[in-house]
């Protein structure tokens, strides 16, 4: 996969063993602060809601541990550089629940959820790349589809604290297609239910392990 800017840049599958990786990542400075830890769509309120700090990241961890990575990670020449969450939809407790978020039909589809890029990586084309990692790992998968629900931000400019779902055009050049309109919204921008068939992906593709 091709690197951002001049760099080498490799996704893959966030395991238990690259977990630490993943806390390089998403980790607030304090260690106490109120951050999602991408566990705000996975699980049911009352744990959501109870969770604090370190127990957050505990609690993504254990999905890694369990056997099902609960998203890829980017590296740039070695070092920790990016997340995107993408697990199948059914793992998710409040998206399969979702009143603004619908669920169009009963193919098994899995979702991205979020990106995170740390800032000396920004705007470097990483997101894109992520995305195709996500892809390639949900193929690895048998997931026979990719949804997603990014913002259609209509050519306003674009706040990082709401640009962590991604944007439609980032979808669309990967091949993604809008499938529905949602109520859903982020900083104010409508969120599309987006989808990309993976059936024609052969399983052991382009995702390492």
């Amino acid at each position: 996969m091709n690197g951002a800017d001049s760099g080498v840049t490799e996704v893959v599958p966030a395991t238990a063993q690259r977990f630490d990786d993943v806390v390089t990542i998403l980790a607030p400075k304090d260690p106490d602060a109120p951050v999602c830890w991408c566990l705000s769509y996975r699980l049911p309120n009352r744990e959501n809601q109870s969770l604090r700090g370190s127990d957050r990241a505990a609690r993504l961890r254990r999905y890694a541990e369990e056997g099902t990575p609960p998203g890829v990670v980017a590296y740039v020449d070695g070092e920790p550089a990016g997340w995107c969450s993408v697990s199948p939809r059914a793992s998710h407790h409040r998206l399969t629940h979702s009143r603004t978020i619908p669920t169009v039909d009963d193919v098994p589809v899995w979702s991205v959820i979020c990106f995170v890029i740390r800032p000396p990586f920004r705007r470097q084309g990483l997101a894109a790349q992520l995305l195709e990692g996500a892809v390639a790992y949900a193929a690895t998968r048998a997931a026979p589809a990719l949804e997603a629900y990014p913002i259609d931000p209509e050519g306003a400019r674009i706040s990082s604290a709401f640009a962590y779902v991604g944007t439609t055009a980032l979808f669309e050049a990967a091949g993604f297609e809008r499938v529905a309109r949602t109520t859903s919204t982020s900083g104010g921008m409508t969120r599309w239910l987006m989808r990309r068939d993976l059936t024609s992906l052969a399983p052991g593709g382009q995702a390492a392990g």
